[in-house]
């Protein structure tokens, strides 16, 4: 037996065995040597040469007989690393027993293919703010690699919040960290698909032990796995196993487990047996953070550049639902700035971003405010606005003010005059007075959050 015939004896294996299955398992195999009745083979990892012992040794030990009958069964063996004793010959280490073979770390390459890392998001690109200081420490924490006491992390919020940041974030500091460790990151739709595609190749098995030997598991956006009876039995199942192992999960959503319809009761409440983090939507302080930040990144391609003072805090208070519009409107000023040669004023970012200032001020209306804030506490439209002053009418109002005036680009006149034809002073006020007791009030700093996000949606 010799190298070049198992090559011949290979694409036999492959029309058995087909195309997945080879490149999976066979493929990274090599023949070493054939002496007393035992053919042995080099393999990457001892997790891969006992899949293929369990699976596949039959049929090798099959095709091999029939180009040396005197075979009789086969070995697999992990090589001895070059250089670690470079002066003696290379003895072969023993794939482990099954039971072993479970505590085995399988190299990160084998049979897996993460979804692509962007190289942007790391936790020094990530800019931390009183609504996210909670889940950037709690992905800080899981980042390091050692035993944490909750599992999974969940992580949740809307849209160009920083959920796919620190995802990535978490991924880019484990493969430093930890390097031996096998950390396997995609979205929910690329697990759905990889099922499906077992499933219909016939491959249930290799598809559980590629997930089920990972490290850390990150899946981001799982409310794609709604609905999707048989993607959440295997999700639940593979969720499980893991957790037996002790195994890190870390899942991302733009909603809380909870409030995810169609998702199974089951699989809700192991998602929320961990920690659940709401990354709550940017506040002005973090936005203008986050541009100041983005600023210091342009520099490095418009040395010559400069922001005139007001700039970035006009944008921070008018594009206040998407910190990717944000960041994208940022880009287009500088390169339009840069192609036109002007410098970047108010008068060229209005210019420039035009149509992302209308699509903001169009987004909320101070009637929509006005409705929904009324709504929440239970009064009807017309004592809001009206003149009454009780409290219960008061304290409301002054909260759908303070609203307009973070939410909307109405001057202080303006609003005034859609609450009962008031002066400004009594919408300063107004503003103000709110402004104090969202901090010293916590039922009124989460009626701002909840009214906010509804507005958002």
């Amino acid at each position: 037996m010799t190298k070049e015939k198992w090559g011949q004896l290979r694409q036999r294996l492959l029309k058995t065995v087909g195309q997945n299955n080879y490149t999976n398992w066979i493929e990274p195999i090599e023949f070493r040597a054939a002496d007393d009745g035992i053919a042995t083979f080099d393999v990457p990892t001892n997790f891969l040469g006992n899949y293929v012992s369990q699976n596949f040794a039959e049929l090798i030990l099959h095709e091999l007989k029939t180009e040396d009958p005197s075979l009789r069964r086969l070995q697999f063996a992990v090589p001895t690393p070059v250089g670690a004793g470079a002066d003696m010959p290379q003895a072969p280490q023993p794939v482990q027993s099954s039971a072993a073979m479970r505590a085995v770390k399988p190299a990160a390459n084998t049979a897996l293919t993460t979804a692509p890392l962007d190289k942007r998001f790391t936790f020094d690109t990530f800019v931390v703010g009183k609504p996210n200081e909670l889940a950037h420490a709690a992905a800080r924490r899981v980042a390091e690699g050692g035993p944490v006491t909750f599992n999974p992390l969940f992580l949740y919020g809307g849209v160009g919040l920083g959920k796919t940041h620190l995802m990535h974030a978490i991924a880019h500091e484990l493969r430093a960290r930890r390097p031996e460790m096998n950390v396997l990151y995609l979205s929910a739709e690329q697990f759905m698909y990889r099922f499906v595609q077992a499933l219909r190749d016939r491959k249930m098995m290799d598809f559980k032990e590629i997930f089920r030997s990972v490290d850390v598991l990150m899946v981001d956006d799982v409310q794609f796995i709604a609905g999707k009876d048989s993607t959440q039995e295997e999700f639940f199942h593979t969720f499980n196993a893991l957790v037996d192992q002790n195994k890190q999960i870390i899942i991302s959503a733009d909603r809380s487990p909870s409030e995810i319809k169609d998702l199974e009761d089951r699989v809700k409440s192991r998602l929320q047996c961990g920690l659940v983090v709401d990354l709550h939507p940017t506040d002005y302080e973090l936005r203008l953070g986050i541009l100041q930040s983005k600023v210091e990144q342009q520099r490095l391609n418009y040395p010559d550049l400069e922001v005139e003072a007001g700039v970035l805090e006009f944008l921070a208070h008018r594009i206040s639902t998407n910190v990717r519009v944000l960041e994208g409107a940022l880009t287009r000023l500088f390169a339009f700035a840069s192609l036109v040669g002007r410098e970047i004023n108010m008068e060229l970012t209005q210019d420039c971003l035009s149509d992302v200032l209308r699509a903001s001020e169009r987004k909320i209306t101070v009637e929509e405010i006005q409705r929904k804030v009324s709504d929440h506490y239970n009064i009807r439209l017309s004592d809001m606005i009206g003149p009454k002053r009780l409290r219960s009418y008061a304290r409301p109002r002054q909260v759908a003010m303070y609203l307009c005036k973070k939410m909307t680009s109405r001057s202080l006149p303006e609003i005034g005059r859609r609450f009962g034809g008031r002066d400004h002073t009594t919408v300063m006020h107004g503003v103000k007075r709110i402004e104090e007791l969202k901090t010293q009030d916590g039922q009124i700093a989460e009626d701002l959050e909840l009214l906010r996000r509804a507005l958002e949606e």
